[in-house]
């Protein structure tokens, strides 16, 4: 049976979802809406999908869909995912999931009570080495769970003209969001953490500040420099930074375990295994850089495949999350983010924008 696929929201980001929606097979898109009918109308005409509605009721009545993606700024997330659920959809949203945990609760309480499925965008999971990395620490290669672990999010503003212009908007619903920048863009490197934390509130100690170089700008409301400290229950702790200003502009995620620890790195998509033991002597000094040059060049052979096989598209985790979600919904299966994992990165991020200006 063809799953029947609408989305809601037409800007940037939309484009990737349709790409991907349509790499997977017994799925169809049948309907696309935005507020801005000109922006839905663009979208169907150059991706050829049939129809284009100005609001979800539209869209929801005339094409029947099955799944929804909700692609629109946050501020909207948790009225249309309601809007959805409440005609029986299940639920496909952009990150960030909501604007605060207590929505996200009663988002999944929702559809929990309605018998459906609802997940977030956290594509970057679902990329060939966070893959990788997980079915690693799943077989004990950490020697037991999490000591520690350290998320890096780097957003890169680019030049002075671009960073102007993205900042110069004071109407930007970026601004109106109650972590600003922060809360469009943190949640990718916190959701790795929520993965791996144990506990339901663990302790957050978070500081965030104004770049010399927006303050330069002119800017001044603006957090692009973000550093926070989490401690679960059971003393595993987590490191997140934040930063538009670092270089390299680092996505990466290293997680420490008793006997051994594993760094990711997700632009380049490699997974390094770091021995926990020490060799004796000078051997520290030759065969650990030896063993590293191995890894690295087999990190090239992995990701040499899957780009012979057109395995290795830019968006290739949002394509397998999409799958994944798509067949819980087929086989009555878990999503494939646990609801707690959700719960908890928006609980951590308003936890730090409680502590920060914000």
């Amino acid at each position: 049976m063809t799953l029947r696929v609408g989305i809601v929201g037409c800007g940037k980001i939309a484009d990737e979802h349709v790409f991907q929606i349509r790499r997977i097979p017994g799925c169809a898109i049948v309907g696309v809406c935005d507020r801005e009918e000109l922006m839905a109308r663009q979208l169907s005409e150059r991706f050829k999908i049939n129809g284009y509605y100005d609001n979800l009721d539209n869209l929801l009545e005339k094409t029947a869909p099955q799944v929804i993606h909700i692609t629109t700024p946050p501020q909207s997330h948790y009225e249309l995912g309601m809007q959805a659920l409440e005609a029986g959809c299940h639920v496909l949203m952009e990150k960030p999931f909501t604007i605060t945990a207590e929505e996200t609760k009663a988002l999944i309480r929702h559809a929990e009570g309605k018998g459906l499925k609802i997940t977030v965008d956290h594509d970057e999971q679902f990329t060939h080495a966070a893959i990788r990395m997980r079915e690693m620490i799943q077989k004990g290669y950490l020697g037991g769970p999490p000591v520690h672990m350290e998320s890096y999010y780097c957003y890169d503003f680019g030049n002075q003209q671009y960073a102007r212009a993205l900042l110069g908007d004071r109407t930007h619903w970026i601004r109106e969001l109650p972590g600003s920048l922060l809360q469009n863009n943190i949640s990718h490197g916190i959701a790795r953490i929520s993965e791996y934390i144990r506990g339901e509130q663990p302790e957050v100690i978070a500081q965030g500040f104004t770049s010399t170089f927006l303050k330069d700008l002119g800017e001044d409301e603006v957090i692009d420099e973000l550093r926070v400290m989490i401690r679960d229950g059971r003393s595993s702790t987590a490191y997140f930074t934040f930063s538009s200003r670092m270089r390299p502009t680092l996505r990466a995620f290293r997680v420490y375990g008793e006997r051994n620890a594993l760094f990711m790195d997700h632009d380049q998509q490699t997974l390094i295994g770091v021995r926990g033991d020490r060799f004796k002597s000078y051997l520290e000094k030759f065969i650990p850089p030896y063993l590293y040059a191995k890894q690295y060049l087999s990190n090239a052979h992995v990701n040499m495949k899957y780009f012979l096989k057109n395995d290795f598209h830019m968006k290739s985790g949002m394509k397998k999350l999409i799958e994944s979600f798509y067949r819980s919904i087929r086989e009555n299966q878990p999503a494939p983010i646990p609801y707690r994992e959700i719960i908890l990165t928006s609980r951590i991020m308003d936890d730090i924008f409680r502590q920060i200006k914000y």
